[in-house]
């Protein structure tokens, strides 16, 4: 039995650059790893199964479709992998993605182009660190880590990525002006986001950054607000890690 962690990444900036013949978006951004981690146990079995606990379980999915499980065929190994999960569930910090990363690490599995196969976020989940992410999220360049204070704000809300990029193709591919081009599509496919984050906003006093394809919003540093106006909104102090 081998216990990881696991780390949230946070995509600080994000430009769609193309979109491939297959359907796969391309993508230049900036990304980094948390100090914020699920705990992924994983124990050697003769057949794949997934338990998840923890205070983000609710929606997790258990079956073929949690991505660890796929990271475990690509790596052509069975285990039960056990996740207690302390990442947001759809909240663009790659809590998924980690997971099949760790379980990548656990296996010996060190082929960053063929994790991408997984997940778009493996790639970098299982570098981890600072790096520019190009292609479809597989080529990874390291950037030099420099510790930032982060302040994530969580609506009771979850986003699906695929909606997302479906949403910035059928707007004609827009540009965010806020470091990310998914923003506009994701308040477009979810309205309550831009409800949350004027919420936001007007309780901190700088306009938020969305995080990925959301659900989660941030600003660089921790941030003072008024507590009274972020009601059903958690607030998490983190930060970068080397």
């Amino acid at each position: 039995m081998t216990t990881l962690d696991a780390y949230a990444k946070l995509t600080l900036t994000l430009a769609v650059t193309g979109v491939r013949a297959d359907g796969f978006h391309l993508i230049d951004a900036h990304m980094v790893s948390l100090d914020i981690a699920d705990k992924v146990t994983i124990t050697k079995a003769d057949t794949t199964s997934i338990s998840v606990t923890g205070p983000y379980a609710q929606g997790v999915p258990t079956d073929h479709t949690n991505i660890a499980h796929a990271a475990l065929q690509l790596a052509n190994r069975t285990a039960h992998v056990a996740i207690e999960k302390n990442i947001p569930h759809g909240g663009g910090l790659g809590g998924g993605s980690t997971d099949a990363a760790a379980v990548l690490r656990w296996a010996g599995f060190t082929d960053v182009v063929s994790s991408a196969t997984v997940g778009a976020d493996v790639a970098f989940c299982l570098s981890g660190g600072s790096a520019r992410v190009t292609g479809i999220g597989e080529i990874l360049e390291p950037v030099p880590a420099v510790g930032t204070k982060i302040t994530l704000f969580i609506p009771p809300i979850q986003v699906s990525t695929p909606a997302v990029y479906k949403a910035w193709d059928q707007l004609g591919g827009p540009t965010g002006d806020n470091g990310n081009d998914l923003e506009p599509a994701a308040l477009h496919a979810y309205p309550e986001l831009k409800t949350w984050r004027d919420t936001i906003e007007s309780a901190i006093g700088i306009r938020p950054r969305l995080a990925g394809s959301g659900a989660t919003w941030f600003a660089l540093g921790h941030t003072q607000q008024d507590s009274a106006q972020l009601a059903g909104v958690q607030v998490v102090y983190t930060a970068t890690r080397p």
